[in-house]
């Protein structure tokens, strides 16, 4: 599980134009707009929500309710020290819950040992020329890119191979 925001900054990725048509992007706003939460699972499977705020330990508790209602089985979460990961709300919550979930931290910055973090940078390199005109069309892209990952598995676990870990041993 991992988070990964979306604004109407990002950097434009290189585009085609007409020969001395330089193409100009011009972006609505500086900050982040949308939030998204994503939990991916071994044998390929996504799940996401996404929150037009910042994530906060709110956001996780809502998520990893929904994340365990779709996955319907207790959920092993490895996550990094975000602060909402870390906070007494989010702590509260799982200790509460401890037949529905468990919790492990990554190393303070390991994004190598994170295969969610190539579902965000995949998402993210789709969504790099976009110009939403709102917050709602940003929402709809994020959204949009997510669920055409959902639908190839195969992508989502090579995402468990290229962080090294054994699928097999995982699943």
């Amino acid at each position: 599980m991992d988070e990964t925001g979306h604004s109407f900054r990002a950097r434009p990725a290189t585009t085609w134009a007409r020969s001395g048509l330089t193409p100009v992007l011009q972006r609505m706003s500086k900050r982040r707009e949308v939030s998204s939460i994503v939990a991916i699972t071994p044998d390929g499977r996504l799940y996401a929500r996404h929150f037009r705020r910042s994530i906060s330990s709110h956001c996780v508790t809502v998520a990893l309710r929904f994340f365990r209602r779709k996955v319907g089985m207790p959920l092993l979460v490895v996550w990094d020290r975000l602060k909402a990961h870390r906070s007494r709300a989010t702590t509260a919550f799982i200790a509460a819950h401890p037949q529905d979930y468990a919790a492990a931290y990554r190393p303070a910055y390991a994004p190598e040992l994170n295969p969610e973090e190539q579902c965000n940078a995949l998402v993210k390199r789709a969504m790099a020329n976009a110009l939403p005109e709102s917050v709602a069309d940003l929402h709809r892209l994020a959204r949009r890119e997510f669920c055409r990952l959902q639908g190839q598995p195969e992508m989502i676990i090579s995402f468990f191979r290229h962080a090294g870990l054994s699928v097999a041993g995982l699943a």
